[in-house]
């Protein structure tokens, strides 16, 4: 038998059942059962007119057992989930590898950009005017003072006219009838340090020096295209070269261009042979190579030191400004690869966004029953929502995995050095998971929106 008490001041009343007796109101109450100590204090004051509201509610779902029922939910059909992953996997993989090899390209690129073309020099000197008796505005000796200055690493003069430019050209004296044996080649005049100066090698024999120049020798070094025009592979057995009624005995071939690719099909003579024979007597250009980051400083001085007080009347070639260059070649490189990367982005998504749909369908019944059961609207879109994630991240996950190790490959069989951006690689799976969440909103949105009655009515 249960009793309540209202415990005053001064006094205590008691309410039995069926007396009609009760408590006055806003005196604290104690409740006991008969024959028993009391359970509990009550250390407010109760106020009949106040009752107390329980609201209504669903159960709510753990979020731990909402991701582990994902997970099961994909590996439920393992083969599907594989077919759904595998055009994130694309996507995300493709993304990786068309950034990973861009920037490893464009670096490739930017490093032959800084070790060719960052380090040449070119100074034209214009040449003579009719008439003029005067000194040149470049001699060969200048091209020492060029070398003197820092950050110059090699340097040479060169002398080209148009009358030189498209000479015939044998291999020897005697021509047989209705043959034709001659080449149309250019004929240059160069110190001897050319070879230093456009980066070639000497593929057989040697190149002129000092020696011949001042014996006024009459030997002529070939471009390594133009010895293969006239059939010449061998210097040993001295072959001679004619032209204009002059023979002149082949000492070397050279080749290796890296620079002024068009003296492979010239012939190169001593200047001062070239001064008697051809009369190529001045300085038409100075090929300049510098160290990396001294080219545009050496551009400056170089004139001044060719020609002192007539710097003016000479043109320089200098090299763009690497940064620009560098930002250029890997921002255009960078931006054509993206575009292709976020096209098979896309398509995962939209496979993602098919497969699900097609659950949320095969699922109908199972989501009739969540409902009755108490499940809310958004407890069954999240649900899908979590699977359609999964499946994105996982995607992500091995997309980035696949992804680096092709960019690797690829370099590796290059000769590369792999660029590869660590923000990149980490934030492939979260973007993965991003997609997945966009691509499962319309299929959860559609789940959520069914109805019990008409879910568990419908055919399974």
């Amino acid at each position: 038998m249960r009793r309540t008490r209202s415990v005053a001041g001064r006094g205590r009343q008691t309410s039995e059942p069926g007396t009609g007796q009760h408590t006055r109101p806003g005196n604290p109450v104690e409740v006991v059962d008969a024959g028993r100590q009391p359970r509990a204090r009550a250390g407010r004051r109760l106020r009949p007119d106040r009752r107390r509201r329980e609201r209504p509610g669903r159960p709510r779902m753990d979020p731990r057992d909402m991701w582990s029922e994902a997970l099961a939910g994909v590996l439920a059909r393992p083969v599907r989930s594989a077919l759904t992953t595998l055009g994130t996997v694309l996507g995300i993989g493709t993304l990786v590898i068309t950034i990973g090899v861009a920037s490893t390209a464009a670096n490739q690129i930017v490093g032959r950009f800084d070790a060719l073309t960052a380090t040449s020099v070119a100074v034209t000197v214009p040449p003579p005017r009719p008439g003029s008796d005067g000194p040149p505005l470049v001699d060969w000796s200048g091209v020492q003072a060029v070398e003197r200055l820092a950050g110059v690493v090699s340097a040479a003069a060169l002398a080209e006219s148009d009358g030189t430019r498209n000479v015939q050209v044998r291999a020897n004296d005697v021509v047989a009838p209705g043959e034709l044996t001659a080449q149309t080649l250019a004929v240059v005049a160069a110190g001897p340090t050319l070879p230093a100066a456009v980066r070639g090698t000497m593929v057989t024999g040697r190149f002129y020096d000092a020696g011949d120049i001042a014996r006024h020798e009459r030997v002529a070094v070939l471009g390594d295209q133009a010895a293969r025009l006239l059939g010449i592979d061998d210097v040993r057995d001295a072959p001679a070269v004619f032209f204009r009624g002059q023979s002149f005995t082949v000492i070397g071939v050279l080749g290796g261009f890296r620079r002024e690719q068009r003296l492979s099909t010239s012939v190169i003579l001593p200047p001062t042979t070239a001064a008697d024979r051809m009369g190529l007597a001045h300085v038409t250009q100075v090929l300049v190579n510098t160290s990396l980051g001294a080219a545009r400083q050496v551009a400056r001085q170089a004139p001044i030191a060719l020609s002192p007080g007539k710097e003016d009347a000479l043109t320089v070639v200098a090299p763009p400004d690497l940064s620009k260059a560098r930002k250029g070649v890997q921002g255009d490189v960078n931006g054509l690869f993206l575009v292709l990367g976020f096209v098979s982005l896309v398509v995962g998504a939209i496979g993602i966004a098919n497969v699900t749909l097609v659950t949320v369908m095969e699922r109908v019944g199972e989501i009739g029953l969540r409902r009755a059961l108490g499940a809310s609207r958004r407890q069954v879109a999240g649900q899908f929502l979590a699977e359609s994630t999964t499946i994105g991240l996982l995607g992500g996950v091995i997309g980035a995995a696949l992804g680096i190790v092709v960019v690797v490959c690829v370099a590796g069989v290059k000769d590369w050095t792999p660029v590869l951006d660590l923000r990149l690689a980490l934030g492939a799976p979260p973007v993965g998971a991003f997609v997945g969440l966009l691509a499962g909103l319309y299929p959860s949105l559609r789940a959520a929106r069914m109805e019990p009655v008409d879910a568990l009515r419908a055919p399974s």
